[in-house]
């Protein structure tokens, strides 16, 4: 589909509005789209209004990537200019100093980890998330580039530093590999990224594009890693380093799928810490004997999952973060006894990236709130101090005073308790019944946990607009069985669960069940094609970001790399009964049913859901005279990460809502 000049629609636009709304128009200042973006239908953005809606995109949420190895220093993530980039921190509260300056995005680094004096990273181009790990010397300024360390058109997944600092592993598998019987293996490439490149060799190549969580051994001779199956099923390998002979730590349950996540070797290496959902509904944090292959349970008395978890360099410790309801909550125990340590007082939202230092006594935290963008906190063990290390720059807008979130459940057709996260409009500012937006995560296997907010915030506090933030069936943080709830032939239960939530809404006072808009991005995107087929009468628009259209085209043209863990959650679509099935529920499919505006939004060089997905039903609701917005970015993939991209989306998206959803 050819995506016509921004300037033409322009005018189209204008053409078709009444004479004396296009002569105001004309008189006032236009907002100039980025030259990436290439937009069908979407009318123009008044200066003015993008200076409005401005104030709550300048936010510069922070996070956090690796200690130095043996100063109290840090490298973190922050907003330059259009991307994120890698800065370090040499104290806290210090003048973050930038240490990478590209045109895309860089969100992970880590040190040399002996002596931090150069750091590696990965890249991609374009949204295109075909990774390339660099290099690049830890002093160096910004505008010096790193050196290549991965090779190149292929899609760096995995890497591990080994113990030493003289080597790291790091996996690849092709790209722009695509149909049905397309098979990839994953290849184990080990080099010292300071040293001659060209010695570099790959020590296995495993089937399949799921392996992950590689960890050296302490003795560097063997590697752990995980094979990913699914978000249901995953096993821990362990492979020597010498000869690339593997063998399997983990198995099933008899029948019964487990799934295994991040790893690491005990100090001793005779075990593995890993978590796991074996014998469980949760993750739980595990202790492994690698000799017997036992399983010692450490978080037997913690219902919720552990997502995230990091063991202290001297093995005494371990740190993790059980996600309770969507908040996450931090916990540290010693491995001896599984005794409990005193944890910090955190702000109530989400916690990430919990990592110690080297000297077991000083671990980092990542806490964002509704009322605070994500800044990076230390805590030491022995003083039981908590140190700010970062502050977010002001803003024009005062997020202290940004509404909390309230947890809400609904029964769905099944009677299931469904739960999600409310917005709602501040009553001080609107009265009477406010309009709805339905925002559904993607995955599906993810979850909405209240953060910050950042410019979603407009849309409460200026539009008065009720939010809503669903965890419907197939959700992960509610356990393992609620996780499969959605999968192959269940696919639309989890839209049945929105019709339910509309149902809660018609009970709500201060809500208008007659003015609703959905939305979501990825799996969310097909979420909001679906409710537009199957319940277009109980909405009045929906928006579609990076979006599966058609599931059988969706898995022809996904990369190959990620097909396989693709068809365990959505069905094979080599089989004749799946694929028939598949086609069915496909909202393309039934895009006659689609009556109500919808607003597509793309990547062109989205690896994940590509960008004939969105091409295919913006073409097919044209003919059918469906209003369609269109909008489509040249250097984008999976959603918009450059911030001039992302905020002339939001912008539109302001737009969209204010004639779909505030006018009815």
């Amino acid at each position: 589909m050819n995506i016509t000049l921004q300037r033409t629609f322009r005018a189209l636009t204008i053409l078709a509005l009444p004479l004396s709304v296009s002569f105001a128009l004309a008189q006032e200042p236009m907002l100039q789209p980025p030259a990436a973006l290439g937009l069908e239908n979407v009318p123009v953005i008044p200066a003015r209004l993008a200076t409005l809606v401005g104030k709550y995109t300048e936010f510069k949420p922070t996070g956090f990537t690796d200690w130095h190895p043996t100063r109290l220093e840090m490298l973190i993530t922050r907003r330059h200019v259009n991307t994120t980039q890698i800065y370090r921190l040499s104290k806290p509260g210090g003048t973050p100093q930038l240490l990478t300056d590209y045109a895309e995005p860089v969100r992970i680094a880590s040190y040399q980890p002996r002596r931090g004096d150069y750091v590696l990273f990965g890249k991609d181009s374009g949204g295109n998330e075909v990774f390339r790990l660099h290099r690049k010397a830890s002093g160096a300024a910004a505008a010096v580039a790193g050196t290549a360390i991965s090779p190149d058109n292929k899609r760096m997944q995995s890497m591990a530093w080994s113990n030493r600092g003289d080597r790291v592993v790091y996996t690849t598998v092709p790209v722009n590999r695509k149909g049905s019987q397309d098979t990839v293996n994953s290849d184990v490439h080990i080099a010292d990224p300071a040293g001659d490149l060209s010695k570099s060799r790959v020590i296995a190549s495993l089937p399949g594009g799921g392996w992950d969580e590689f960890v050296f051994s302490p003795d560097d001779r063997q590697l752990a890693m995980v094979e990913g199956i699914s978000a249901n099923e995953s096993y821990i390998w362990i492979m020597d380093i010498a000869t690339g002979e593997k063998q399997r730590l983990t198995d099933k349950d008899g029948d019964v799928p487990i799934a295994y996540g991040a790893v690491k070797f005990s100090r001793d290496g005779r075990g593995i810490y890993t978590v796991t959902d074996r014998g469980s509904e949760f993750q739980r944090l595990t202790y492994i004997d690698i000799k017997t292959k036992a399983h010692k349970t450490l978080t037997a008395d913690i219902n919720w999952d552990v997502e995230d978890w990091h063991l202290s360099h001297d093995g005494k410790l371990i740190a993790f973060i059980s996600n309770e309801d969507g908040t996450g909550v931090l916990h540290i125990r010693r491995t001896a006894d599984g005794k409990s340590l005193p944890t910090p007082a955190l702000p109530l939202g989400t916690l990430r990236s919990v990592r110690w230092h080297r000297d077991s006594t000083n671990l980092a935290i990542e806490v964002a709130s509704a009322k605070s963008p994500s800044d990076v906190f230390a805590y030491n063990v022995k003083t039981a101090k908590l140190t700010r290390w970062t502050a977010h720059e002001q803003a024009p807008v005062d997020p202290a005073n940004f509404v909390e979130p309230t947890l809400v459940r609904w029964k769905s057709f099944d009677d299931r308790l469904i739960s999600g996260f409310v917005y709602r409009a501040p009553t001080a500012k609107f009265s009477g019944k406010r309009p709805v937006l339905v925002n559904i995560h993607g995955g599906p296997e993810g979850q909405f946990q209240p953060g910050f907010m950042g410019r979603a915030n407009y849309i409460t506090d200026e539009l008065g607009i009720t939010q809503i933030y669903p965890n419907v069936r197939g959700s992960s943080g509610y356990g393992k069985s609620f996780l499969k709830l959605d999968n192959w032939r269940l696919r639309e239960d989890s839209v049945k669960d929105i019709a339910a939530l509309f149902d809660w809404i018609a009970t709500q006072p201060e809500l208008d069940a007659s003015r609703i808009m959905v939305s979501g991005g990825s799996y969310g995107g097909y979420m909001s094609l679906a409710v537009s087929t199957l319940y277009a009468d109980r909405i009045t628009a929906a928006i579609d970001v990076v979006g599966i259209s058609n599931f059988v085209t969706f898995l022809e043209n996904t990369e190959s790399y990620r097909r396989d863990l693709r068809r365990v959650e959505y069905g094979d679509e080599r089989d004749p009964d799946m694929r028939k099935f598949m086609e069915g529920i496909s909202p393309l499919n039934r895009a006659a049913q689609i009556t109500k505006p919808l607003f597509v939004v793309q990547g062109k060089n989205d690896p994940r859901v590509p960008v004939t997905e969105a091409e295919q039903i913006v073409a097919t609701l044209k003919k059918s005279g469906t209003p369609v917005w269109y909008m489509v970015a040249a250097d984008e993939g999976h959603g918009f990460a450059k911030k001039a991209n992302a905020d002339y989306q939001f912008f539109a998206s302001t737009e969209f809502m204010r004639r779909y959803l505030l006018d009815k």
